[in-house]
């Protein structure tokens, strides 16, 4: 796979990405123009992340069916219909429908990471994915910059407008420049495919890793869906422009955890897991002092957003490596887990700052902190209990072997 190719890919990623995450620094004007009360907005972001959850359980699985290629065409195209949908919506429903839809599409992501993969020789299949997957940090974060910017000039609808004309250019750009997929031996059925995900929920390592990504991205969306919120009311009244800009800070400290696939490389996974979510624990104290600093509002959303993509890179490490025969599967029930935080962070963090201010929005987030670090701990004390019959039983085979 060349260079071009890898990047086209990225792209596809960020932009699809970024659907979901557009609304997060626009949600006071958005809600304000649709009618949603104060309270409820963050359901504008979570209305996305529930059509991923669908999208996740309904669409992924084609992937293992059809041609990649042709279905990463057409769900990038009904991505941009859900966009359409939601930039012309003149009521609430109209613009939760159309964010729905894109978000159940924007699974086009794990199809685009699954193409990298099959497309790849052996000896570069790592370094693709790693460029394919750098496009879904950029388009987190990276969009809140440019959402911001085009808010401010010609307002929220023109974000989803941008968003919509890159998706279907991308579609065009996909058929065009990828070749089809070639595949030996025949292809699973769909109802198979989709079966085989209801095995990994019954086992330790899976939904251990699963926990810690719900209350992580839980942490990670009461962050993100409601800094928006102070940020526009006294005392900063910052614009759309300076709110999308604090996305450079968050995918700084995104970026400065790439080194977290190497450690998980050398074997250090777990124990990186840990000290990541105690830092996650930590940035909330500098996060909470957004009323009086933004200085150090600044340092919790480097360390936070650190925080999360350690821990995110170390659980699907973990998981590959533990169900290499089904890696595929094993992603796409990891990120039901994702999904679910993220709508939960998100559909909680604005009733809670309407109702206690960010004092409350940041001790949601420390407390969905904590309880990912308590599930790292059970895990660990857990993974402790059950060695010690392991090693006997090594220690039994090794003395039988000298007798």
């Amino acid at each position: 796979m060349n260079t071009w190719r890898r990047l086209l890919l990225a792209v596809v990623c960020g932009v699809a990405v970024a659907s979901i995450y557009a609304a997060q620094p626009v949600l006071e004007p958005m809600g304000r123009d649709l009618g949603v009360p104060a309270e409820l907005t963050g359901w504008i972001v979570a209305a996305g992340q529930f059509g991923y959850l669908a999208g996740l359980l309904l669409l992924v699985p084609l992937g293992d069916v059809v041609d990649r290629r042709r279905l990463i065409a057409v769900h990038l195209a009904a991505t941009a219909a859900g966009m359409i949908l939601t930039a012309s919506a003149s009521a609430a429903w109209q613009a939760f429908a159309g964010l729905t839809a894109a978000g159940a599409f924007a699974v086009v992501v794990q199809t685009t990471v699954a193409y990298a993969a099959s497309a790849s020789p052996p000896a570069e299949r790592g370094r693709n994915i790693g460029v394919v997957t750098s496009g879904v940090v950029v388009g987190i974060l990276g969009a809140r910059v440019v959402t911001g910017a085009l808010a401010d000039v010609w307002g929220w609808r023109s974000v989803y407008v941008v968003l919509a004309a890159l998706s279907l250019g991308l579609a065009a750009l996909v058929l065009a420049a990828l070749p089809p997929e070639t595949r030996a031996g025949p292809t699973a059925g769909y109802r198979q495919v989709v079966g085989s995900l209801g095995g990994l929920f019954g086992q330790r390592t899976f939904l251990t890793r699963g926990l810690i990504a719900f209350f992580l991205f839980a942490s990670f969306g009461t962050l993100w869906s409601g800094l928006s919120l102070p940020l526009a009311n006294a005392p900063w009244q910052l614009s759309e422009t300076q709110i999308g800009l604090f996305g450079i800070a968050g995918l700084a400290g995104a970026l400065g955890a790439a080194r977290a696939g190497r450690w998980a490389d050398a074997g250090r996974a777990t124990p990186v897991s840990g000290l990541a979510l105690a830092l996650l624990v930590l940035s909330w104290v500098a996060v909470a002092q957004l009323p009086w600093s933004l200085g150090l509002l600044v340092v919790g959303v480097v360390v936070l957003d650190f925080a999360v993509q350690a821990v995110h890179v170390s659980n699907q490490h973990v998981l590959t490596a533990t169900h290499l025969d089904r890696v595929s599967s094993v992603i796409g029930g990891y990120m039901v887990f994702y999904s679910l935080g993220s709508a939960l962070g998100a559909a909680t963090t604005t009733a809670v700052f309407t109702a206690y201010g960010w004092a409350g929005s940041s001790v949601l987030g420390a407390g969905f902190a904590v309880c990912a670090l308590v599930v790292w701990v059970v895990g660990r004390l857990v993974l402790r209990q059950e060695a010690p019959p392991a090693q006997a039983l090594r220690d039994h085979v090794q003395t039988v072997i000298r007798t």
